[in-house]
């Protein structure tokens, strides 16, 4: 599924965020990525997402390398992939409902499948009744479930998350972390990054653990 090999990371005035980073993650996996602020998570899945490329190095991604990408790939490669921040990126004049189905709309998908498919992904997370509110209705842990709803949507091969339990109080973290849980038992390959040991050990995955951009680690 993920296939990296001596990737590396830098940025303007020789800011080092990833060296020689080389990992293998399978498809199906669930995968936590851990380190301390600054450790090089954020930027390995801004370089998954493709919204950045390396410096050095290979990464493959269902075998597609991601640095040969054209521009019109790069649309259609994102669609296999679904993201959750931390600070849900929801949109707050658009209601839950057009929240999840933004991601759709821009396929053309006709109306009626649209529907289906958004409260599909609203009912797996509990919340197909809010599909009329706006997000300031709605609580963080609810919030942070319609910004998986809308990963989930487009029924991705891969979901990365970047620190999605960090605005969350630890039982909002722990039903966030069943909801990746349960995706990842339909066979999404999962990759969240977190500096929480305790969400790591309630889950019980493998672990990546990063440092100055290096791996320094597996567990």
């Amino acid at each position: 599924m993920i296939e990296a090999s001596d990737l590396s990371k830098t940025y303007t005035r020789g800011v080092v965020a990833l060296r020689e980073v080389t990992l293998t993650i399978g498809k199906g996996e669930f995968v936590f990525l851990t380190g301390p602020s600054g450790a090089g998570k954020s930027t390995l899945l801004r370089l998954l997402l493709r919204q950045e490329l390396a410096t050095a190095g290979s990464l493959t991604v269902l075998g597609r390398d991601l640095a040969a990408l054209a521009a019109h790939e790069v649309q259609e490669y994102r669609r296999t992939v679904g993201f959750v921040f931390q600070d849900f990126k929801l949109i707050p004049r658009k209601t839950v409902f057009d929240n999840v189905a933004l991601v759709l709309r821009a396929t053309g998908m006709a109306p009626s499948t649209m529907q289906r498919r958004v409260m599909g992904a609203l009912q797996g997370v509990g919340l197909q009744h809010r599909f009329g509110s706006f997000p300031l209705e709605l609580s963080g842990g609810e919030q942070q479930r319609i910004a998986i709803a809308r990963a989930l949507v487009n029924d991705p091969a891969l979901v990365l998350a970047d620190e999605p339990t960090g605005n969350l109080d630890r039982a909002r973290a722990r039903e966030v972390m069943d909801l990746f849980r349960e995706m990842n038992a339909r066979g999404t390959t999962v990759l969240v990054a977190t500096h929480d040991p305790d969400l790591v050990r309630y889950v019980g995955r493998r672990t990546i653990a990063l440092e100055y951009g290096r791996v320094v680690g597996e567990s």
